[in-house]
This record gives structure tokens, C-alpha cells and sequence, in this order.
């Protein structure tokens, strides 16, 4: 095992050279990374329902089609009473 060394220094080693790599740009990805990634933190008695992460995302798209359902059962109860009201 290598001794470690407890001085570093922030040298490149001397086969290197800076012009060898392109500026470095902090946070280039940053916003690319926030707009494709929606982290949500749950609460902890919710977190404690869900075995893991995909457990709650198949809850959340069950919800999800259940809430499509009851908008378009309700949308068609709507059109249907309007329908019927009309002379």
C-alpha cells in the first residue's frame, strides 16, 4: 500500500499539462439536471407507507388515473344534465 502523502498540493503532475484540458465550467449541467429532476421529499408518516420509490410512483399514477376517470365520468354526468335540461 502506498504511503499516504499528508501535504498535498493542487500541481498537476509534470506529464500533464493545463492546456491539455478544455475550462472548467461550474454548474454547466445545472439547469439541464433541475428541469429534467423533480425531487419531492415526503413527510414522514406518508414515507413510512411506501416500501420504496417505486411503490410510490405506481401509487401517484393510479391516483392519477383515477383522477382522469372521475373528470371525464364528471364531465360526461355534466354534458349529459345539460343535454336532458335542454327543451
Amino acid at each position: 500500500m502506498k504511503p499516504v502523502n499528508s501535504q498535498q498540493t493542487d500541481e498537476l503532475r509534470t506529464e500533464y499539462q493545463r492546456s491539455d484540458f478544455n475550462t472548467l465550467v461550474r454548474g454547466k449541467y445545472a439547469a439541464k439536471l433541475s428541469q429534467e429532476t423533480n425531487v419531492v421529499v415526503l413527510e414522514a408518516d406518508v414515507a413510512q407507507a411506501f416500501p420504496n420509490e417505486k411503490a410510490v410512483n405506481e401509487a401517484l399514477r393510479n391516483f392519477l388515473k383515477i383522477m382522469e376517470i372521475t373528470r371525464s365520468t364528471t364531465l360526461s354526468n355534466s354534458v349529459l344534465k345539460i343535454h336532458l335540461s335542454e327543451p
